[in-house]
């Protein structure tokens, strides 16, 4: 943003200190909720009567939304002004967490956190803007360090909230327990931020563009979300998508490669660093989302965990990788960053393979330590990434580049959840038929007629059991993908340049 050298002057020490706790908590909440509904999706499919694959699409439908939004808020920021559009989204962001804790139906909660994502999609960035413009450079680095920590608490205490939430009062109360901080946010922004308005000015939007990029994303979204209930390829209806989606893309990719003025500027891929950096970003992000969203449904299902137990085990990540963010950070200016990155991404390569060892034996904390492990090396591939993807492209292509990494990061996260719950899903039938068709349950049937067991009882004991080992079975191999992936990425971002260890302007992110 223009002028955010002298604008941190407009505002006292103390209206400043209170603007960037709003502004962080502001980003505390968006982030909070990508994965508060996580460890809630068995208690809201039971509520609403749907099954836990549908029950899904109340994660994915959030990510999709904020993913499409995510390109925009560079034009939204320009066009209406920095503080009206926070203002805006943190309105909309309120009133869709209301609707969607008043649901009574799937249809109506995935169409309320579709608004829900619109909406969150600006804030995130917005608020980052806002703290580089009401901080003097000197104070922008500790500032950025909380507003990152922001962003690493918020995956933490999404399944913590989320579970004990559900467990003790109402899943509604996941959505509305967000009215507060938005209106606490809403106020505090219309009396500190106003001077720190940015100017406005009149744009031209690629709405070819944007009509476009949503349909081939919800194409493929749609595609991905109903295909492990159709048979995938044998149903008509998932190949048209899958043409529908694959067309589209081409389509957009045409567009805007030659519109004047894009709503995605795809010509950043030009640059091999910013282009392997968020490739690195995509497959370390899908494969990692993998676990918050397998691990807590399978410790619910299979395991007998509560929501709450099952949120602290998924929780210790984002809680080791607090403290290893403020040296990573640190490091820096002093390591080259592919180093970091590349060490980072094996690192949780590791943590997935050991993962993928795991049995229906394994007590608490034998589930804990892959996740406190795995903490440990977020920050190592999550900061450095920011710094390579950004330092590679032109000053004048920062708040693009910043836009298409927040935007690839988010598509990757909703993909692989879609993509992980089919391969869960479908991995258990496979085990479960092997399973049964090798079974030799003639000995244990009568072990426990003996003891006083039903024929009936018997035959529901064996197959609850069979179902328990294959969903485990199908779950290692979930995390086998994910180590595979991870090891991929690692080597992935060798194909960029080593930075020039300029330090990167990101006061134009959006």
């Amino acid at each position: 943003m223009s002028g955010s050298e002298d604008t941190f002057s407009l505002l006292s020490p103390r209206k400043r200190l209170l603007a960037g706790l709003v502004l962080a908590l502001s980003n505390f909440m968006v982030v909070l909720d990508l994965t508060i509904a996580n460890v809630s999706v068995p208690h809201i499919a039971g509520n609403l009567g749907i099954t836990p694959d549908q029950g899904t699409w109340i994660i994915t439908s959030y990510a999709v939304a904020e993913a499409i939004c995510v390109p925009l808020t560079g034009w939204l920021a320009q066009r209406f002004g920095v503080v009206r559009v926070f203002m805006v989204s943190m309105m909309g962001f309120g009133l869709f967490s209301l609707l969607c804790g008043l649901s009574m139906s799937l249809g109506m909660i995935v169409m309320c956190r579709i608004g829900q994502g619109l909406c969150g999609g600006p804030i995130m960035p917005m608020s980052q803007t806002l703290l580089m413009r009401i901080f003097p450079p000197e104070q922008r680095g500790g500032i950025m360090s909380i507003w990152a920590m922001t962003t690493l608490l918020g995956p933490a205490m999404g399944p913590i909230v989320g579970g004990y939430i559900s467990d003790n009062w109402s899943w509604h109360w996941i959505f509305f327990i967000n009215l507060p901080i938005a209106a606490l946010c809403i106020m505090a922004a219309a009396a500190l931020l106003k001077p720190v308005e940015t100017e406005t000015q009149k744009l031209p939007i690629d709405f070819a563009g944007l009509a476009l990029l949503i349909f081939w994303i919800g194409c493929l979204q749609i595609m991905l979300d109903i295909g492990r209930d159709r048979d995938w390829f044998g149903d008509p209806l998932i190949v048209i998508l899958a043409i529908m989606a694959g067309v589209g893309f081409l389509v957009f990719i045409i567009w805007e490669l030659t519109e004047e003025h894009p709503i995605v500027d795809l010509r950043v891929f030009r640059h091999a660093g910013f282009s392997s950096g968020v490739f690195t970003l995509a497959l370390c992000f899908g494969a990692y989302f993998a676990s918050i969203v397998v691990v807590p449904q399978w410790l619910q299902l299979s395991m007998g965990y509560t929501a709450t137990s099952a949120g602290i085990v998924t929780a210790f990540t984002a809680m080791t990788a607090l403290i290893t963010a403020p040296i990573a950070g640190r490091m820096i200016g002093s390591v080259d960053v592919r180093i970091m990155i590349s060490g980072g991404a094996a690192w949780l390569g590791l943590a997935a393979f050991w993962r993928a060892h795991w049995t229906t034996g394994a007590d608490f904390w034998t589930l804990s330590m892959p996740q406190i492990f795995q903490g440990f090396a977020m920050p190592f591939f999550m900061i450095p990434l920011t710094t390579l993807t950004l330092s590679s492209v032109e000053p004048s292509e920062t708040a693009s580049a910043a836009g298409m990494q927040n935007f690839l990061r988010t598509m990757a996260i909703a993909i692989s959840t879609s993509l992980v719950l089919t391969i869960w899903g479908d991995g258990q039938r496979v085990a479960r038929n092997e399973m049964a068709s090798t079974l030799q349950a003639g000995d244990v049937q009568a072990q426990l007629g003996a003891s006083g067991f039903s024929l009936e009882e018997t035959r529901q004991y064996i197959s609850n059991l069979v179902d328990q080992q294959s969903m485990v079975i199908s779950m290692n191999y979930v995390f086998f993908l994910a180590m595979i992936l991870l090891f991929i990425a690692a080597a992935l971002v060798w194909l960029a340049p080593k930075p020039t260890g300029e330090v990167v302007d990101t006061s134009a992110v959006h």
